[in-house]
């Protein structure tokens, strides 16, 4: 427990060894009555100050008005135990629900740690450490062993290895060197890294997924907006029902003044939503914290609430349900020998990030002379237009071709086929290959076992890639040959086909998915460390390249939004019940106590069993 929560604590176990002492003593009168208010005020002042702080900004009907109200009335009718043990067994309530919090943000706090305090810059000849925020683009910074990386860049020199789990949840290191891009808020676990800034603070790894995370509590679920809702005209109700409890039986039936306000105040104590509007968000708060743990970043509890209705899941291919590792297969050229052939494609894709590109110049083996290289135009879709030693060079797909008038060859091999033309002649094609990820189909079974019914892939692939990749892995449906606007185009045609309360999930790599995933019910960017536009575009990001964290992130969803079910049924239920029982007369303040404050800490704990799923297929 934290300093406060201490205090508050003792405060409570004084007050009750206080209220054990004056039930025992004989006092008598106004001693009896000083004798419970000590220890009254000493755990019941700072709701005392918090109702009548509320009551001056025009906030009256809380949680704290009721808790006043009530027990304050209990002590104008003499009833000062019940009143005492209203206000204790309150605090103890706040208690409890302080320590779920502060359990279930443990989670987000670790995340939050992965801020960088400083960076090692080289000035004037000495090593120096300044805030990140002082470091430039195109500087360059020292990471030593040990050190958090504090800002994005590229490895100049030096080799280590990197521990991402704050990042990823993984535990699992990550080689890297020399042309390796790194990332702020992993730690650096060996050698010593120099590395070149790519990115400023503000726009670093780090900042990104922060400001996500502290913006997620913004994005309220449609369980936590009822309960907002419900709050603001439950409490005033019950205030004006208690009212009329105390005073229209009296005046109409002429019975005793004593009982009814009795009543009344029993009444008011039972009524107190202290275990819903605690409860639900908590419950959110943990679901969130969990999914955080595990390397899932959720953009709001409307997010996670919407996951657990998951009805069409769209995959991505590349990237996403396979490797992304392209190798190159086979060179088949025509009029010029393989190795031009492989040359002149690694040369025109040489400033190219793409994991095809970079599977080219694995395949020739040395790095490229970029000054052979220039008037690189990219052909969104189709491929790329270069001048490469002079020479005009089209590469990419079947369709670059086609627009050009160049007739190409075909491959009964599985693969993803480069096309080359060289001055207006087709030079060949390279055949390259990509593997399902290894748990990418035990995945999709997961899925499919929550309730999804529909997978479907969208892929720019040729159609037999397409076709093999969905039979391996299990796929209901794929398409093949898309351009990014026909991948939004078959995305609003499945949204059309869904039922309504069913939630359709792109999942994509979030390097050039960017416009599906803003388009469907809610956008998974996978493997998006260090990705811009899937921290922007989607509302749940996968920090790892694992489909498994999908099926984990449902069932943190399912499970959450089960326990959210639980204590509002729960809770309104007891409530009810006991609420018309005290209004009969048939409870005492001592089951009011327990319908508020009882079923407020069973709600608190209830919520906290989010926190506890931890690995796919294991709650």
């Amino acid at each position: 427990m934290n300093r406060r929560q201490k205090h508050r604590l003792y405060r409570i176990l004084l007050a009750g060894l206080l209220l054990i002492a004056a039930v025992l003593s004989p006092l008598e009168g106004w001693l009896r009555f000083f004798a419970f208010l000590l220890p009254y005020l000493l755990v019941g002042w700072e709701v005392l100050k918090k109702a009548f702080l509320n009551i001056c900004r025009g906030q009256i009907f809380d949680e704290n008005f009721l808790m006043s109200i009530a027990t304050i009335g209990a002590f104008l009718i003499g009833e000062f135990p019940e009143a005492l043990a209203v206000m204790l067994f309150y605090q103890i309530g706040e208690l409890f629900q302080s320590m779920a919090v502060q359990k279930s943000r443990r989670s987000i706090a670790a995340l939050m740690d992965i801020r960088p305090d400083y960076a090692n810059v080289y000035r004037e000849g000495q090593l120096i450490q300044v805030d990140p925020e002082e470091v430039e683009i195109g500087q360059r910074i020292l990471v030593k062993p040990g050190e958090r990386v504090p800002l994005d860049g590229l490895i100049l020199s030096g080799s280590s290895t990197l521990d991402t789990s704050a990042l990823t949840g993984e535990s699992l290191p990550r080689e890297v060197g020399p042309g390796s891009s790194i990332i702020s808020g992993c730690v650096n676990l060996s050698g010593l890294l120099e590395v070149e800034v790519q990115k400023s603070c503000e726009d670093s790894t780090v900042s990104r997924i922060l400001e996500l995370v502290e913006d997620s509590a913004a994005n309220k679920a449609k369980a936590e907006n009822f309960i907002t809702r419900f709050a603001r005209w439950y409490t005033p109700a019950v205030v004006f029902s208690a009212l009329a409890l105390a005073i229209l039986p009296p005046l109409l039936l002429i019975q005793s003044w004593s009982l009814w306000i009795s009543r009344a105040l029993i009444f008011l104590v039972i009524s107190c939503p202290c275990a819903l509007v605690i409860s639900v968000p908590l419950t959110f708060f943990s679901g969130i914290g969990n999914a955080s743990r595990q390397g899932i970043l959720v953009k709001g509890a409307n997010y996670l609430e919407a996951l657990a209705k998951a009805e069409i899941v769209v995959f991505d291919k590349t990237g996403t349900l396979t490797q992304g590792n392209f190798a190159v297969e086979e060179l088949c050229p025509e009029g010029i020998s393989p190795e031009e052939l492989l040359e002149t494609a690694a040369l025109a894709e040489c400033y190219s990030d793409h994991p095809i590109a970079q599977s080219l110049q694995a395949a020739r083996g040395r790095s490229p002379e970029q000054e052979r290289v220039g008037e690189i135009e990219e052909i969104p879709g189709h491929g790329l237009s270069a001048l490469v030693d002079g020479r005009r060079v089209l590469i990419g797909n079947e369709k670059l071709m086609e627009k050009f008038a160049l007739p190409c060859q075909a491959s009964p091999k599985p693969g993803t086929l480069v096309h080359i033309g060289i001055d207006g002649r087709y030079a060949g094609y390279i055949r390259i290959a990509d593997q399902p990820k290894a748990d990418a189909a035990k995945a999709l079974r997961e899925l499919k076992g929550l309730g999804v019914k529909r997978l479907v892939m969208l892929t720019g692939d040729r159609k037999e890639v397409a076709e093999e990749v969905a039979a391996r892995l299990g796929i209901d449906q794929s398409h093949s040959e898309l351009l990014p606007q026909d991948k939004v185009k078959q995305v609003e045609s499945l949204l059309r086909s869904k039922t309504k309360a069913g939630q359709l999930l792109f999942v994509g790599d979030g390097i050039n998915d960017a416009p599906v995933l803003a388009r469907a019910d809610i956008g998974v960017a996978m493997g998006a460390l260090g990705s811009d536009a899937a921290i922007e575009a989607a509302d749940v990001v996968l920090m790892d390249d694992s489909p498994a964290k999908l099926p984990l992130a449902i069932r943190i969803s399912k499970r959450t939004r089960g326990i959210v079910l639980q204590n509002i049924v729960f809770a309104l239920g007891v409530k009810i019940a006991v609420l018309i029982l005290g209004g009969a007369g048939h409870a005492s303040m001592w089951e009011a106590v327990f319908a508020d404050v009882g079923v407020c800490v069973i709600a608190i704990l209830n919520a906290m069993r989010a926190l506890r799923i931890k690995k796919p297929g294991k709650d």
